[in-house]
């Protein structure tokens, strides 16, 4: 039989979620860049720790967590990004994704420079803690929290809360804290303003 009036399907690759798919491009050019420039590009832009105040300063709030170390650094905190990302786009819109990773990326370097400013900090994976409870997030509703929420906040940042206080080790514990901490905010915050816009509908 013919079939009229229909195209054939034709396999495409889609561009599908652009902020998360930008996101980890750039990471993985500053991390190119890092290697090529011996980690001097790194060390301006992708990498914030207490220093004078500049245009770089500026760069270095939000450009720390698009740097990394290595390629191991790297693939280990992309896994989990590309996997919540296009969830999160879907559910809060790319804009709302671009501004919760830049205010989770300054509160991080705020609390680094308050509380380890000789220490530099830099990574994806205070933003991927903040998916990951903001992804346990995504059925919260005013008057209700999800247990699943609760489990997920008791298991990462207790594990995390943990290790910040039991362990030396060159990984950012404290970070990871601020991550989660920002997700569970973003999480009840858009749950509050959804409710807000279906009561007006009413």
């Amino acid at each position: 039989m013919e079939n009229k009036g229909k195209s054939p399907s034709k396999f495409s690759i889609k561009y599908n979620a652009p902020v998360t798919l930008t996101f980890a491009l750039i990471c993985l050019a500053a991390l190119i860049l890092g290697y090529a420039t011996k980690k001097s590009v790194t060390r301006e832009f992708f990498a914030v720790y207490r220093s004078k105040v500049s245009l770089a300063w500026f760069v270095r709030l939000v450009g720390h967590s698009l740097g990394h170390i290595d390629f191991d650094h790297f693939f280990g905190n992309m896994t989990l990004f590309l996997l919540l990302g296009p969830i999160l786009e879907e559910k809060y819109g790319s804009k709302n994704l671009i501004e919760m990773i830049v205010i989770c990326s300054v509160v991080e370097s705020v609390v680094q420079m308050i509380f380890m400013p000789h220490t530099a900090l830099l990574g994806a994976s205070g933003i991927v803690f903040m998916m990951i409870i903001l992804a346990s997030a995504v059925n919260l509703k005013d008057g209700g929290i999800p247990l699943t929420m609760i489990l997920v906040i008791l298991i990462y940042l207790g594990k995390e809360f943990w290790a910040q206080f039991t362990t030396h080790d060159n990984i950012s514990h404290l970070t990871h804290i601020v991550g989660g901490l920002c997700g569970a905010f973003f999480g009840f915050a858009y749950a509050r303003m959804a409710a807000g816009k279906t009561a007006k509908k009413m």
